[in-house]
């Protein structure tokens, strides 16, 4: 069997390896992502992809693939494949949940503190050789500890990020399409309240949510409104769960104080206007870049890849429907 990569410096320790030891392994050898072109024709004859959140996965591409079995996605999102397309194709989809939760949340509040507390602006200010006397006035910055935060989506990271708010004696509410269960709101401090209620009462505003049509813009113009004008935005999610260029326009007319993020709408692409603001800290994409988290995704796609070539059902399925159509074409 033949496993296609499609980036060649994926990190992680073992992947190449641990698949090598029992399937022929095509890796792309140029710098970068493997073209759109070049990559449609190489899936002809593989039965097993490992794709970046980059590529998309589509009715395309999984129309060029006839003898695709799994498509093992190096992250916890799948939202660049086309999952009911895969399923209609008999190809089981995977990804890596859980080992990113920490390695997320810690970034979370690495940026949701560097934006708090002004630390980027400070850091220019001292290297640029301004700094000459020490001023009670300079870079006056927001409280952190005693605040309320605001977590929209109460999953893993969401969790993680609750967790993480007790040792600053914060005072959580969270808002969800579900509301969790009681042990959970009791363990993790949190207080189940409407996405509104979240917006207007929070001093920090931070998005765990997964992308998708009701989650598209759910931070827009209208949601930006409430928020209060001392408020800060936090977003590790995905990007277009933000409409970048109302945040742009919120940020101008600091109807917000402030955000942090680490996605983007149309990423490697940015908002105009946005790295002209000096009221926003901007990374790229980091959440799960820990050497841990690394190793722990490589091993979990090699797993989800050896599992399904295997025969068995992959420990990380993401549309487990796919089942019955691979018994009845009998691919499984």
């Amino acid at each position: 069997m033949k496993v296609l990569l499609t980036y060649r410096n994926i990190p992680g320790t073992g992947l190449i390896e641990r698949l090598s030891r029992q399937f022929e392994v095509l890796v792309h050898q140029g710098e970068g992502y493997m073209p759109r072109e070049a990559l449609l024709e190489a899936v002809a004859d593989v039965d097993g992809l490992v794709s970046m959140l980059n590529e998309r996965v589509d009715a395309e591409l999984l129309s060029r693939a006839h003898v695709l079995k799994v498509v093992s996605n190096y992250a916890v999102g799948y939202n660049n494949i086309d999952v009911d397309s895969a399923t209609a194709n008999s190809v089981m989809v995977t990804n890596t949940p859980g080992v990113v939760t920490d390695a997320t949340a810690d970034l979370t509040w690495a940026i949701l503190m560097g934006i708090a507390r002004d630390v980027c602006n400070v850091d220019r200010f001292v290297r640029s050789g301004e700094w000459k006397e020490w001023r009670p006035e300079m870079f006056v910055s927001a409280d952190i500890t005693g605040t309320t935060l605001g977590i929209i989506g109460l999953g893993r990271i969401g969790q993680a990020i609750a967790k993480r708010a007790a040792g600053f004696d914060m005072r959580v509410l969270y808002s969800d399409v579900n509301r969790a269960a009681l042990d959970v709101e009791q363990r993790f401090g949190a207080e189940y309240v409407s996405f509104e209620a979240l917006l207007k009462d929070s001093d920090f505003v931070t998005i765990h949510v997964p992308l998708n049509p009701g989650t598209h813009h759910l931070i827009d113009e209208r949601a930006l409104s409430l928020m209060k004008p001392s408020a800060y935005l936090v977003n590790t999610a995905r990007g277009p769960i933000v409409d970048e260029q109302a945040l742009v326009a919120a940020l101008q007319n600091r109807r917000i104080a402030g955000a942090a993020l680490d996605v983007y709408e149309n990423e490697p692409r940015l908002a105009d206007g946005l790295t002209e603001l000096s009221n926003v800290i901007l990374i790229p994409h980091l959440g799960a870049n820990s050497r841990l988290t690394r190793d722990r995704m490589a091993a979990m796609t090699a797993d989800n890849m050896i599992a399904a070539l295997s025969g068995n059902v992959p420990p990380n399925l993401v549309n487990p429907e796919v089942l019955p159509y691979r018994r009845l074409s009998g691919a499984a």
